[in-house]
């Protein structure tokens, strides 16, 4: 059974958010919200987190997972950024948007595109997200929680409890997200392909 996490949208409880903090340290595969819709997240090396992710969302291994950021610092660890991109990142961020960008090695092997060596970042912008990041202090591997053969991700904590239970460690619930997920902008090749229409605007990337 996963533990339920009820927290204030507006003003987390400290307690609560290092109860969850605790529990993805120890291993848990959470649902969590975001500033697009909810997400599955676990540690950044937990491979048992990664394997539950793809059985649950049945995905093959070229998905590009993405590590859900704290700030802007925290992500330059992870991927190679050249200047004119790191532009239009930070004018991005926080937001509801994923880069594509090349890992450094700080990403283990078995999150990047098995052929292209690429990792999906994004810094959101919410407050119980930012919240749970700056108490584990470091990026969660995360993936949206859409469920196959679904259209829509589901918005309610609860229903993912009732759903997801037997597959789930804890979900944390701070109210309705939003069914849209975020817009995918790859820039490995060093100019903006939108990947994916979401909710971040494509109009500064067209």
């Amino acid at each position: 059974m996963a533990k339920y996490f009820d927290v204030h949208p507006d003003n987390p409880q400290p307690r609560t958010i290092a109860q969850v903090a605790d529990s993805v340290r120890s291993g848990a595969l959470i649902a969590y919200p975001t500033d697009s819709c909810y997400a599955l997240g676990c540690r950044l090396g937990s491979r048992d987190g990664i394997d539950r992710i793809r059985t649950i969302r049945r995905l093959d291994d070229r998905h590009h997972f993405t590590l859900v950021c704290q700030d802007f610092a925290q992500l330059g660890q992870f991927v190679r950024i050249d200047n004119d991109v790191f532009r239009a990142i930070k004018a991005s961020t926080p937001g509801s948007y994923t880069f594509i960008l090349p890992a450094t090695k700080e990403v283990p092997r078995m999150l990047q595109h098995p052929k292209k060596k690429t990792v999906g970042v994004r810094i959101p912008d919410h407050v119980v997200t930012q919240a749970l990041l700056t108490e584990l202090g470091e990026p969660l591997l995360s993936s949206t929680l859409l469920l196959p053969d679904e259209d829509e991700p589901m918005t309610q904590g609860w229903e993912i409890k009732d759903r997801l239970d037997h597959v789930l460690d804890a979900v944390v619930d701070s109210g309705d997200c939003g069914t849209e997920p975020t817009t995918v902008i790859d820039f490995s090749g060093g100019e903006a392909e939108i990947v994916r229409k979401g909710a971040g605007d494509v109009s500064r990337f067209e």
